[in-house]
């Protein structure tokens, strides 16, 4: 369901081109761009030299289809870092900084176990601000809202909260406790308690709910501490007795780390809606615009987390691992047939809410084996009937419930949320 809003998917020779997934796909207020990696786009290959070079041409790729829309570095909101080596982040930073000289977007960075082409160290996408909206919304100029608050962690480059339009980008939080600028004392659980105070804090700093959150990110370095977790993370979750009474909880991701920055256990970021936008937006907006939770049967449940959570033009869809709703059990065969699952229980979520495989804008893959992507692929073209969604694809060293394949979405949702009651 497209509803009158029109999804804009674009490629630019500028950037790498390819042929499983689109650069840049826009629908409403925002761009949601395809992993770059630090390829040459002229020579289709990997730069020559070291980790700041190869950053520097993921952000060049970045940057160049940014400039391909007629937008600019600064309009971008989100930047996610995937690592092969966490060590190399100072000297990532060093080019990264290059790049923002004003609004500095929010930031999540992570080592994985492996990136979609053997010599790469890094790769990189982003979510960027898109005021003149899609076809047929007028162009509407909002502002950007960068925002921190001492009551969370601060960091140079790292914007704690982004807002524009109709959602706030947490960028993700470690255990860190803002007065000592230390790892809080403990475990995984005072680890993930740390963290979620730090989202807490930037939401009540700028006058937004806890369970104003639709999707919640959780980087985890040993899978073996989920059950730990769960327990704090049920404790956070619902927040409010509204969310008690409905039993919302946020759409949900369990991405596993090699590493994670300063060595910690777990760090977490969300995407929280915002129901009084962006000035010039205005406030009463909060009132009429609702966050819609939906389940269906003819998906894998699971009590910590809604299977999609729509707000305004977006739906966020939870991770989906290959589980056969009739067994609750993993699919038989290899990483192909995985992913076929995993994309089957994503259609049947999508269709629960009245929208097509088509209305994805975005996919997230996490691979046991980066090696299966070429295998996966051969299943995943055959989901989508229209142009491909934006696309990143990283290697993990786990997966819940030894899965080889997980895969997340983001949805279109031309119909917005408006004006249900909450």
């Amino acid at each position: 369901m497209t509803d009158a809003i029109i999804k804009v998917s674009r490629n630019t020779e500028n950037a790498p081109l390819s042929t499983v997934s689109t650069q840049t796909v826009a629908f409403s207020h925002y761009n949601n761009f395809s992993a770059q990696l630090p390829v040459d786009p002229k020579t289709g290959e990997i730069v020559v030299g070291d980790i700041k070079e190869q950053a520097k041409q993921c952000l060049t790729n970045i940057k160049a289809i940014v400039e391909s829309i007629d937008h600019v570095m600064d309009d971008v909101v989100k930047i996610n870092v995937f690592l092969k080596d966490i060590a190399d982040m100072e000297a990532v930073d060093e080019v990264y900084a290059t790049f923002f000289g004003n609004l500095i977007p929010t930031r999540t960075v992570v080592q994985v176990a492996a990136l979609p082409l053997s010599d790469a160290r890094v790769q990189m996408d982003a979510l960027i601000s898109n005021g003149e909206g899609t076809a047929p919304q007028a162009p509407c100029p909002l502002v950007k809202l960068s925002r921190n608050t001492e009551n969370a962690p601060l960091n140079q480059l790292a914007t704690q909260t982004v807002a524009f339009s109709h959602y706030n980008n947490i960028s993700a939080q470690l255990p860190v406790d803002p007065k000592t600028g230390e790892f809080v004392e403990g475990g995984v659980k005072e680890q993930t308690a740390q963290c979620l105070k730090n989202m807490k804090a930037i939401l009540e700093s700028i006058d937004v709910p806890f369970d104003d959150i639709v999707k919640i990110n959780l980087y985890l370095r040993d899978l073996a501490n989920v059950d730990a977790v769960n327990e704090v993370y049920s404790t956070f979750f619902p927040d409010s007795s509204i969310a008690r009474t409905v039993a919302y909880v946020p759409a949900r991701s369990i991405i596993a780390a090699d590493a994670l920055p300063m060595g910690a256990l777990v760090q977490i970021d969300a995407s929280v809606s915002h129901g009084d936008g962006t000035p010039p937006q205005e406030v009463e907006d909060r009132h009429n615009i609702v966050i819609r939770a939906n389940n269906t049967d003819a998906a894998p449940r699971n009590a910590l987390h809604t299977q999609t959570v729509a707000f305004s033009h977006y739906n966020h869809i939870a991770a989906q691992l290959p589980v056969d709703v009739a067994t609750n059990a993993i699919v038989a065969g290899g990483a192909k047939e995985q992913a076929e699952q995993c994309l089957k229980n994503i259609k049947a979520i999508v269709e629960s809410v009245d929208h097509v495989m088509d209305d994805i804008v975005k996919i997230n893959i996490h691979l046991k084996d980066i090696a299966d992507i070429e295998a996966i692929n051969e299943v995943y073209t055959t989901f989508f009937n229209g142009e491909l969604p934006a696309r990143t694809v990283v290697g993990v060293s786990q997966i819940e419930m030894d899965a080889l394949v997980q895969i997340d979405a983001v949805v279109s949702n031309g119909e917005g949320t408006l004006p249900q009651v909450k």
